[in-house]
């Protein structure tokens, strides 16, 4: 290697790769975190949900296990964070309330409950008079909900700059540049290619760069992580001088998220999209998300659209991340968290940075080998 060489070189300057590095840094290694624009990527055009419940999906209980767990643990990294950084993060403790809008969700949602039910999560159902008690600002048609105390929400952008103040301050080094390839000699990854023929030096590399991680160089074909983009759009609205807020709580429909800022701020969200890397914001999107909160919230309407963003989400094959060794040394993975990526944010972090210390991967990460797809992994020659 010609360049300067670090303990660990992270690739991808989102929440995942700087907690990653904050993390490690933390255990005294040495860190770089490589990006040509830290949190440009699906870090900033998350809404924020911590909604390991709500989102539940059948078939999915080693990635329940692992949400759970790590929105057990965002109180005290929040904390910590908020700390080391001296930023805060907009985390709320609001609670989430899924709603109905007619007859046909009010029985999709009372199959909800009963799955939810089934695995042990702390869920209310409600009739459509007490999701009104809660939200007055509900449309009044509102036929039952699911209120679930323990989905919170954090400001995905104030999150994205405490971990950039925590890394700076605590000694990481943030190099905005773009990684190319990984370098591998002898069997074993050695560090970085950067753009402009510049390299680092490693003796850990942790590729974090979202639905991109697939694109870099010098990795053998079987071993590149089968991660996609996944298109969502989303809008900011902002709540008018002398306008009550739209909700207290995190409120969601079968097809819409609404999550209220405590400064009036609004994110509606998010289309699912596979569009490949495309990024433009589509009129149908802004109509379709505005026509789903206006059902739940008719208030809506009385609101300023500040932005529309469209972002791209690291989806795998089976919609759970890649976390762990790559099957090349010194070489980790922590990607492919589609929809869960800030929600996963401390359980991955923890969990790569103590896979690195201890060699070691923890019990939690497990179920989310990164060559979980090779052909060796499913029985193929």
């Amino acid at each position: 290697m010609t360049g300067r060489s670090f303990d660990v070189v992270v690739i991808g300057g989102g929440a995942v790769g700087l907690a990653v590095g904050w993390r490690c840094r933390t255990r005294g290694l040495a860190v770089a975190v490589v990006d040509p624009a830290p949190g440009a990527g699906a870090t900033g055009a998350a809404a924020g949900m911590l909604a390991p419940v709500t989102e539940v999906h059948y078939g999915e209980d080693h990635l329940l296990e692992l949400c759970l767990e790590s929105a057990r643990m965002y109180p005290g990294f929040v904390e910590e964070l908020e700390t080391a950084s001296g930023r805060s993060t907009g985390y709320r403790r609001s609670g989430t309330l899924l709603v109905a809008r007619d007859a046909d969700d009010n029985a999709a949602l009372g199959e909800l409950y009963a799955f939810q039910q089934e695995l042990g999560l702390d869920v209310r159902r409600l009739r459509g008079r007490e999701c009104l008690e809660l939200e007055p600002g509900l449309a009044p048609s509102v036929r039952g909900g699911i209120f679930v105390a323990g989905d919170h929400q954090i400001d995905n952008r104030a999150l994205h700059a405490a971990l950039v103040a925590a890394c700076e301050r605590s000694g990481v080094e943030v190099m905005r540049r773009r990684a190319v390839g990984v370098v591998v000699e002898g069997g074993a990854c050695r560090g970085v290619a950067l753009d402009r023929d510049d390299t680092l030096g490693a003796e850990v590399t942790v590729l974090a760069a979202g639905c991109w991680s697939g694109s870099l160089h010098g990795l053998p074909q079987e071993l590149v992580p089968p991660v996609r983009p996944v298109k969502g759009q989303l809008l900011h609205l902002r709540t008018p001088p002398g306008i009550p807020p739209l909700a207290e709580r995190n409120v969601r429909g079968l097809e819409v998220y609404v999550v209220p800022r405590a400064d009036g701020r609004v994110v509606v969200g998010a289309t699912v999209e596979e569009k490949g890397f495309d990024t433009t914001v589509t009129a149908g999107a802004v109509l379709d998300l505005l026509r789903g909160a206006f059902e739940l919230l008719p208030g809506v309407t009385e609101l300023e659209l500040t932005e529309t963003v469209a972002g791209l989400r690291p989806g795998s094959p089976d919609n759970a991340p890649l976390l762990g060794p790559s099957g090349i040394e010194g070489l980790l993975i922590a990607t492919g968290h589609y929809r869960n990526g800030i929600l996963l944010t401390p359980i991955t972090a923890e969990g790569i940075a103590e896979a690195i210390v201890a060699r070691k991967v923890p019990a939690v990460l497990e179920p989310f080998d990164p060559v979980r797809f090779t052909a060796r992994a499913v029985g193929h020659d």
